[in-house]
């Protein structure tokens, strides 16, 4: 079997009967009202680009199909390839070298799927009987008999038993309801485009069952197979947000026969429909499923409406529990699969070293590089566990930066020393215990590969970024770490590769240097037309994208994408008794009270205590999260007849209702919440000013950071202050538990602030 490699350019001269070229394979037929019973295969085979029309639609599916024809139409599926090379050497009386089917006439009987008659003839225009078309099949494909009832009454001594049979008993091929064959009639267009279309979805099927990879692949067109190395989100449709298999997502799907989506909070209304979407995606997708994949880390980035959410990584990493860290795994991980998705990119790697950086922060376990190798190793365990795939990012490691990659090129400058011994230290221990998907950085990283270019902005001279950088995917990530996993890119609609690279070149040289999957195209359209391009003119190497797509299909399998054993029916029942379950918030709760930790104290063990009957006012930058906390206090302390009081911090500056609200009280709880920015740019001083005035006061209070935790950075003089490393109800309700002395904080802070 030979791989169907290269799309046709143009091959058979235009005046032809059967048309030809890559154009032609992709038109829609206008004469096939007569022919429902065909249109599936007509398409399948245009689509290859096997069989093609006569122009303006016209396929003519009840003429006759000659042997030329025919031949012609197995060239194009097998051996596409030598239609681009010079041919010559096989000499039929009636088939000159001026023919306009010599070509194809000659590749196949050179390659033995065709041959003449004793006379020297080929008789390129007699039509194909049903016996040769059987014949023809047979010897262009590796059949064995099938086990289906197929005897005819007329094939017993007929010259084609053999392959009649084969194709007969595999269900190719039928006879008539008098028990005949008929294998002298003539074959239309239609039926012979419908037999070889049952051929290759028979065969691709076997591979399939058979986990034989490298034959599916030879049976995937270039387009085919470079659309498994595409994953772009769900953009809206008809202007509105995409939350059902509509005709547009339709088309995507099979234009660029995608590999793999991801979805966003924009693709999700709740959880029945986000398990009814996946299921009809897949239904959608055809023989080769789509990798479902989503952003579900936990804390301020997550997805799932009444999911577990979990208090965050930087919470785990106060708690340093690798138990909690593989149960928080697992239990997402139980629920994406309930919900249809296969791929959590999950858990963070990078290890947050600087104070600064502006995205990864409580995304982050911690800035210790033991630490978050401890507790990444056991959150992919913990996914890989419950049957959803660990996509680990951002490879080599973006925590020490300062430019967010969705903003900007970040340039890691550290010296190769220092990146064996931090930032790579949690992927190559992540490599060595099996994780099976990474995630590249759109970061330059000079001490690896000091590679420059021109950047399209504004003509400066630019670093490579990992995600385009040969020296770090193939030289370091599949070389040095032997790292055999798939390798995906960090979304391309981020500026640090949009702005400077454009997409086209992106899209390209990304795979050329080790990107198994492209995430995010900003135009995957065109993305999949520029592989495929690469692929025909030779920029990308077939062994490339083959060895990509193999690891591809490895991974489905894996992960039982092919196994669709599951009515839509039987996944919606189960969603109640895993999508938030009471056992998985008992682990959401036991890590965010695990994860308080003190910041500051009086006496250094805790923070200033409510008391009876106390004026409490609530200070926060949002009006939402002091009615959250105020609510969580009012709950949780019913018998301590408080009253309370909300003010917004940093609006008219510090004004004097908020001054004076705050002299009132017996009890502040001011707020911060510092993420998505630079932490030594951030608004400190309002929270300063009031730190010294509730201090002069002798004020009690606490300093609640629901961010980042850097505040002992930047504010002084601070006696009483706490962590929860996020802003969401299980962080904040278990800070407030610590404040009303129900529960210790038994965090350990998970970063360094000196």
């Amino acid at each position: 079997m030979h791989v169907k490699w290269k799309t046709i350019f143009g091959a058979v001269l235009g005046f032809m009967l059967i048309g030809a070229g890559s154009a032609a394979a992709e038109e829609g037929f206008v004469d096939l009202q007569h022919s429902k019973w065909a249109e599936d295969g007509i398409t399948y085979m245009a689509k290859r680009g096997t069989v093609a029309g006569y122009g303006n639609g016209i396929f003519k599916p009840e003429a006759q199909v000659t042997r030329a024809q025919a031949v012609t139409f197995m060239v194009r599926e097998l051996y596409s390839e030598q239609l681009q090379r010079e041919v010559k050497g096989t000499t039929y009386s009636d088939v000159p070298t001026t023919h306009p089917f010599y070509r194809e006439i000659t590749i196949a009987t050179k390659n033995g799927l065709a041959s003449g008659f004793p006379n020297g003839t080929f008789r390129p225009d007699v039509p194909l009987s049903r016996a040769e078309t059987a014949a023809f099949l047979t010897r262009a494909y590796s059949l064995a008999e099938g086990n289906e009832p197929a005897r005819w009454t007329d094939t017993d001594r007929h010259w084609a038993a053999a392959p009649i049979l084969i194709m007969s008993s595999n269900g190719l091929v039928g006879g008539y309801s008098d028990a005949t064959f008929r294998p002298n009639q003539s074959v239309t267009r239609a039926e012979y485009a419908v037999f070889m279309s049952r051929v290759i979805r028979f065969e691709r099927e076997a591979a399939i069952r058979t986990q034989d990879w490298d034959k599916l692949i030879s049976y995937m067109t270039v387009n085919e197979q470079v659309g498994q190395m595409l994953m772009p989100d769900i953009r809206q449709w008809n202007g509105k947000a995409t939350t059902t298999v509509n005709e547009g997502l339709k088309r995507s799907i099979h234009d660029q026969d995608l590999g793999g989506l991801i979805l966003f909070d924009k693709n999700i209304v709740d959880v029945k429909q986000l398990t009814t979407f996946t299921h009809d995606l897949q239904r959608e997708a055809g023989d080769i499923p789509l990798f479902l994949s989503i952003d579900q880390e936990g804390g301020v980035i997550k997805r799932i409406p009444g999911g577990t959410n979990l208090p965050g990584q930087m919470a785990l990493g106060a708690t340093g529990d690798t138990v909690l860290a593989q149960a928080a795994g697992q239990l997402t991980g139980e629920e994406l699969k309930a919900l249809g998705l296969q791929i959590n990119f999950a858990p963070v790697l990078d290890i947050n070293s600087n104070p600064d950086n502006p995205i990864i922060g409580i995304r982050s376990f911690g800035s210790n590089a033991d630490l978050v190798t401890r507790l990444g190793l056991a959150t992919i365990q913990g996914l890989q566990q419950s049957g959803v795939m660990a996509a680990v990012k951002h490879f080599p490691g973006h925590g020490d930066t300062q430019v967010d990659s969705h903003l900007g090129m970040p340039v890691l400058t550290h010296n190769r020393e220092r990146l064996d011994a931090v930032e790579l230290k949690p992927f190559r221990a992540a490599i060595e215990n099996g994780v099976e998907m990474i995630m590249t950085a759109h970061i330059a990283f000079p001490a690896i590969d000091n590679e420059q270019v021109t950047s399209l902005k504004d003509g400066e001279r630019v670093p490579i970024p990992a995600t385009l950088s040969k020296k770090v995917l193939t030289g370091l990530l599949r070389g040095e770490l032997g790292y055999e996993g798939l390798i995906i890119s960090d979304a391309f609609t981020m500026n640090a590769i949009a702005e400077h690279f454009g997409e086209n070149k992106s899209v390209e040289r990304a795979i050329s240097a080790g990107v198994d999957i492209i995430l995010m195209p900003k135009d995957s359209a065109a993305a999949h037309q520029t592989l495929v391009n690469a692929v025909n003119n030779g920029t990308i190497k077939d062994e490339t994208i083959h060895a990509s797509v193999k690891r591809i299909l490895e991974m489905k399998a894996k992960y039982g994408l092919f196994e669709r054993s599951q009515t839509l029916a039987q996944k919606l029942t189960q969603l109640n008794g895993i999508i938030g379950s009471k056992a998985h918030r008992a682990v959401e709760q036991t890590i965010a009270e695990r994860a308080v930790t003190l910041l500051s104290s009086r006496d250094g063990v805790l923070p200033d205590p409510m008391k009876q009957g106390d004026r409490i006012v609530i200070v926060a930058a949002e009006q939402d999260q002091a009615k959250q906390l105020e609510k969580q206090l009012l709950q949780a302390a019913n018998n301590l007849s408080l009253k309370t009081e909300i003010s917004v911090v940093g609006q008219d500056k510090m004004n004097e209702t908020l001054q004076a609200a705050i002299g009132k009280a017996n009890y502040v709880i001011l707020a911060s919440y510092q993420f998505r920015n630079v932490a030594s740019q951030f608004g400190w001083s309002d929270y300063q000013t009031l730190i010294d005035a509730m201090n002069k006061s002798n004020q009690r209070y606490t300093l609640l950071s629901l961010g980042n935790p850097y505040e002992m950075i930047y504010l002084q003089n601070v006696r009483s202050g706490l962590a929860v490393y996020g802003k969401q109800e299980p962080n904040t309700s278990a800070g407030i538990k610590v404040l009303l002395g129900q529960l210790k904080a038994g965090g350990t802070l998970p970063v360094q602030t000196d």
